[in-house]
Order: structure tokens, then sequence, then C-alpha cells
């Protein structure tokens, strides 16, 4: 008997446990599917010692704690006398959306299984126990902390039955998920100029992550009187901040990579798992902090990666408080979208060389913020016309622009 892989409609189990009844309720309530007793995740064969007790114990299981009962959904076979055959005939649930009802999506199953659980992804067992930490144990001691078999089970990388958890194969060089970078030549993802998937430990996500995308990061120079000034296309902490939400926070119970997409005029970082639940849209800028991953959280917050919980998304906005585009977030039901603007785009073909006037309103706005047209006259010693002027050709050269703040301009740059 041959055995292919697992799919949305077959789901292999070495043995018997209590989380059967999870993928039973998630294929009754989608398209159905089959359950195989005594296959392992690669499809091999590990008989099962006493086929009639294992199929009682799983009978009783199915009948007991899902409800309402389907077990008239429900079918078993015995596979030469050593494998349990479950075949789950799909029952259907339906949720609401907007004014209609439509049939759950086997994602949204396991979101609600895992919700009305109890147990967080990091928390559960990991299937994989033959996990290494080369990279965690060098991330520790560089940062002169302990590694070893004690803090493993302080920090939740083993539980306490001494087996390894979801955490433990996140931080493990066998880290099964991944983070994809792709570089566009426009703005409208048409023609591909770069792209790589980063694997490995969530430090080794990170840290290769950011190599590459600061190499995406250029540094463009603008003739500003005498000096040449070189600004990034995005502030580098940005880049940082963003990188470590999408990784630390993205929902790992979900399948698929972290995606990050870099165009002309943009950088989004794509995460997987919506807002966590408890939050709201208008909490992210609070200071509010709930992890969905709270034992990963602590430990890129030991590392010193998260300098303090919920500030992270305000650090972004406060990097680019001084120039004209903002950072934009988007929530979907199972993504959430970090937008960083380049701040060179608009002008990157219109570097100008400006007399030393120019210089020194843009010395002034970098001390104090913004400036005013009293203050472009003060400054300058001249006439309320000749400073309006000087204001007009530096707006027209890209240079500055209004405030929010009426009668106030703040620099483009």
């Amino acid at each position: 008997m041959n055995f292919n892989f697992e799919n949305e409609t077959t789901e292999f189990k070495r043995e018997y446990t209590d989380s059967i009844k999870k993928e039973v309720v998630a294929f009754a309530n989608t398209r159905g599917g089959v359950i195989y007793v005594g296959v392992d995740d690669k499809g091999e064969i590990y008989p099962i010692e006493d086929v009639d007790k294992t199929l009682q114990k799983l009978t009783n299981t199915i009948r007991d704690s899902i409800c309402p009962d389907i077990t008239f959904f429900i079918k078993y076979d015995i596979e030469d006398n050593k494998i349990l055959r479950i075949v789950v005939i799909p029952a259907g649930v339906y949720v609401r959306q907007g004014s209609s009802s439509v049939q759950a999506s086997y994602e949204n199953i396991k979101q609600m299984i895992k919700l009305t659980d109890g147990i967080s992804f990091e928390d559960e067992r990991s299937l994989n126990q033959e996990l290494t930490f080369k990279d965690a144990k060098l991330e520790f001691e560089n940062r002169n902390l302990e590694f070893e078999e004690i803090n493993k089970i302080s920090l939740g990388i083993k539980n306490k039955d001494n087996l390894y958890t979801n955490l433990g194969l996140l931080v493990s060089n066998e880290c099964p998920f991944s983070v994809k970078v792709a570089v566009f030549e426009d703005t409208e993802k048409m023609k591909f100029r770069n792209r790589r998937e980063i694997k490995g430990s969530v430090f080794n996500q990170l840290n290769e992550t950011y190599e590459f995308l600061d190499m995406n990061n250029k540094l463009p120079a603008k003739i500003v009187g005498t000096d040449r000034i070189e600004v990034n296309d995005y502030p580098k902490e940005a880049i940082r901040e963003a990188l470590v939400n999408a990784i630390v926070h993205r929902d790992y119970s979900l399948g698929g990579s972290t995606i990050i997409n870099i165009y002309d005029d943009r950088m989004e970082f794509v995460s997987i798992g919506g807002i966590v639940k408890g939050l709201e849209e208008r909490d992210l800028f609070s200071g509010l902090s709930l992890a969905r991953n709270e034992k990963l959280a602590n430990i890129f917050f030991r590392l010193k990666y998260i300098e303090s919980y919920g500030t992270g998304l305000k650090k972004i906005m406060k990097l680019y408080e001084n120039y004209s585009t903002k950072p934009d977030i988007k929530i979907f039901p199972n993504a959430f979208v970090i937008t960083l603007p380049n701040i060179n785009y608009s002008y990157a073909f219109n570097f100008e060389i400006v007399d030393d006037k120019h210089k020194k309103i843009l010395e002034y706005i970098k001390i104090n913020k913004y400036i005013t047209s009293k203050d472009v006259q003060k400054m300058l010693g001249v006439k309320s016309s000749r400073a309006y002027k000087i204001i007009k050709d530096m707006k027209g050269l890209g240079l500055i622009e209004n405030s929010l703040k009426k009668g106030c301009y703040i620099a483009k740059l």
C-alpha cells in the first residue's frame, strides 16, 4: 500500500491523538476528507498495535467531543488490519459575509477551532522533534545570554514533557516557514528585477532579509548649495521595525510565506494573519500590546530586536513625520500590510543646484522641524514679498512643501 502526501483533503496521523477530532470537524465543515491513522507525515506506514481498541477510542472521542453529533457523516475502515481510515463527509458550516451566508473556507474553520481551543500555535507540540539551534545559540551568545536546556524550557521552546513546541520549531534551523522578497522594475507588479526566498530559523530570516532589503535601499545624492546631501529611499529603522513586526506577529498556524514587495515608489510588508483578536485598528498606535506569539515576542525582546512592546508602528510613523509621504497600514481578515513610501521617489529625477538661501532654510528646518514666512524674513533680512518668492521657488524645486500646520513649511527631503 502506497501513500503520497498530505493535502487539503488528506491527513496522516502516525498514531491516535485527541487532536484528530479537530481535523474531523474541519473536514466536516468544508469539503470533507480522509484521515489515516498509522501513517506518518512522509506517507510511511507505522502499524497500529491494537486496531480494535484504537477504533473504539476514536469513535468514542468523535461521538462524545463534537457537538452537534456528526457520527452520521463519518465512515470507518480498517485496512490490512494495521491502518485506520476515517472518511469524513462534508456537513458544511456557513458564516455571514455582508448580507449573505457563505460556506467557510478550510482556513476559516482552522481559525475557529484554534480560537475556541484555547491553545496557541507556539505552545503546541512540534511535529518535528529532530531540531537543531545553531542560529539561536549564536544569537543568545552574541548578547551574553545563556541558551541551555533549562533555558529552552523557561522560554517555551520545550514543554513540561521535554518535547519541542512550535516555538522551538520557529527558532530552530529546521523552521519550515520563509520570507519571500520580490523586487519589481515598476510600480505595478509587471516585471521582476530580482527575487529571493529566505529560509531557516526566524533569526536567519530576519538577518538575511534585512541585508537584502538594505542592498535595495538606494542612497541617491542631492546638491544643496555646496553640500552633497544623501538620503536613503527608506529610513533604515523603519525597514527594521516593519520586518520585525512581520516576522514576530504573523499567524504561523496558517500556511504560506511572509511577502515583501519592493517597487520604485514603495516597499510592502505582507504578514499572514489579520489583527490580533481583542484589538481594534484604532488600538494600533495607542501603545496597547497584545502579541499573537507572546513567547516569540518575548525572545525577540530579550535579544533587543524589540525595544518595548507596542511601539513599533508608532516608531515607523515617527520616522516619517518630516516627510510629505506617510506609511500606510491595511488590515484584511488574514493579512496585515505595512507600506513604506520611497522618500526620494517624487523628486528622484529633479535634483537641482540651489543657492545659499535655500541651504540656510533647509538647515533651519532640520533644527526646528518647520519654518514660516516670518522666519525667512528675519533669517535672511528680506521683505515679505521676497520671502514669499523664495518659498515659492523652493516648493517648485521640490525642496519644501506646506505643513499640516497653517503657514508653516517642512522639508521634502
